[in-house]
């Protein structure tokens, strides 16, 4: 998806995200190799670019050079791409972005060598600040959190499987999942923006907050889009998590405030259907009718609220206004 069309429209950001474009294009364009090729083609055209923008934007919030911190954000970009061509893999998901996924037109070995060639330039590029002039200590500490972040997301994803194969419909364990599995880099791009931009251990501290928090109300509202959006505005197959058995939100609290039938239903759909078209409509018709879908927007907005609110200690600025924005937009965007 260009720069452009990205959720984040508003002034001042696109220049960031065209600053990050542009990077991903200098690093990767014209490299040797199948695997650069590969690379190449799961970065650009960008998608979104929340993630760098927010590092960019955490680092000026607090006074900091967007452009030394310009590799770290590239860096962000590659650590989230490489998480999805994983999350594709695991979910046998052959779009993406509106494209064909990495896995499905590469296959998979390709696929699972480039996700961990993006990993590592993750680090590296967070490495390269110490040539833009970010004191090394700043540098390490950084890296550290970003390091942090990837675990969670690991940790977050097996227990997302655990989730899955158990079959049970549990609210906090969905939650857990979301605070690590998604938000996780979400905390790790604004509190490592933060960090190299020079804040101080409180600002450090409410972006990374902020981070958390906007995360999760992301991963909510992702999985509220398979009942609200399409596969042809979203980018990505809307079965997928029907199909997966995946137990998200929305079908949590559809089960809780479901009738005895309806349960059964939706139990059905998601562990014993074979038409996932079917099983999708089913899970809709119950999300709607027990309310489970206005809940469930309830409990973004509800966080992104709280990261609204934890961007208020920080300094009047244009970078405080855009993150204030971007609580809002990530609860209200069709992609």
């Amino acid at each position: 998806m260009p720069v452009q069309d990205s959720l984040i429209q508003r002034d001042g950001v696109e220049p960031l995200g065209q600053l990050v474009a542009d990077e991903l294009e200098r690093r990767w364009a014209g490299g040797a190799g199948a695997l650069d090729a590969i690379c190449y083609y799961s970065l650009v055209p960008a998608g979104k670019l929340f993630r760098p923008i927010l590092l960019l934007d955490s680092a000026q919030a607090v006074g900091g050079d967007p452009v030394a911190v310009l590799p770290a954000a590239a860096g962000a970009e590659c650590g989230h791409v490489a998480s999805l061509i994983h999350d594709d893999i695991i979910d046998q998901d052959d779009l993406r972005r509106g494209r064909p996924s990495v896995q499905s037109k590469y296959g998979i070995n390709d696929a699972i060598v480039a996700g961990d060639a993006l990993i590592f330039d993750l680090f590296a590029s967070l490495a390269e600040c110490r040539r833009t002039g970010v004191p090394d200590s700043r540098v390490a500490r950084a890296l550290g959190a970003v390091a942090h972040a990837g675990l969670d997301l690991c940790r977050g994803q097996s227990l997302e499987a655990e989730l899955t194969a158990s079959r049970r419909f549990d609210a906090a364990t969905y939650i857990q999942v979301a605070i690590l599995k998604t938000a996780a880099f979400f905390r790790g791009a604004c509190e490592s923006g933060a960090i190299l931009g020079g804040g101080s251990s409180e600002q450090v501290a409410a972006l990374r907050l902020y981070g958390e928090t906007i995360g999760t109300a992301f991963q909510i509202h992702d999985d509220l889009l398979a009942y609200l959006s399409n596969s042809e505005v979203t980018g990505k197959p809307d079965i997928s998590d029907v199909q997966n058995g995946r137990v998200t939100l929305p079908v949590i609290l559809a089960h809780e405030a479901g009738t005895p039938d309806q349960r059964r239903q939706l139990t059905d759909a998601l562990f014993r259907s074979s038409d996932a078209e079917q099983a999708l409509r089913v899970v809709t018709r119950i999300a709607r009718n027990t309310g489970a879908i206005t809940a469930a927007t309830h409990m973004a907005r509800t966080y992104a609220e709280t990261a609204k609110n934890a961007v208020l200690t920080l300094p009047p600025s244009p970078s405080r206004e855009r993150l204030t924005f971007f609580a809002d937009a990530v609860i209200n965007r069709d992609c």
